[in-house]
């Protein structure tokens, strides 16, 4: 499939994103509508900059750390929506850390939608257990898996 111009700025925004997000950086809204749409695990959907940032603010206060590498993510793109499949490391303020293929946490998806050249939605999916401590909802053995 053709990669077209508005797919790789898409793609160059959503990568964007991820740099901003991994710096901590307070102008990550900029790169979104007034009306962006956002949904998390445990936090639901939200709508505005505002939601936007109180959920940025919550996730900062279990965060130490977090790194995307988003140049071996895989972009899929259809029009104005964009999904990306990739992996985090990271580490939480209680220093316990994560590393996707070594430990169960760090793998996601999210969907972006676009309204010109703004995030007008993003959907992020991932199990929010990112340090693996929500054992008993382990229903298969750990032992032997590659993550």
């Amino acid at each position: 499939m053709q990669t077209t111009e508005s797919d790789r700025r898409q793609i160059a925004l959503a990568q964007e994103y991820f740099r901003r997000v991994d710096a901590g950086r307070a102008d990550l809204t900029d790169l979104m509508t007034e009306d962006v749409e956002l949904y998390f695990p445990k936090f639901g959907i939200g709508r505005g900059k505002a939601a936007f940032g109180e959920f940025a603010a919550g996730v900062g206060r279990v965060f130490e750390l977090v790194e995307h590498d988003y140049r071996t993510y895989s972009f899929f793109c259809s029009g104005t929506t964009l999904v990306v499949e990739g992996t985090t490391r990271g580490q939480m303020k209680n220093g316990k850390s994560w590393a996707a293929g070594e430990t169960p946490g760090g793998r996601f998806c999210n969907v972006f939608q676009f309204r010109g050249d703004l995030i007008s939605r993003v959907y992020i999916y991932l199990d929010p257990d990112y340090v693996s401590e929500d054992t008993p909802r382990f229903l298969w053995g750990r032992e032997g898996r590659t993550w």
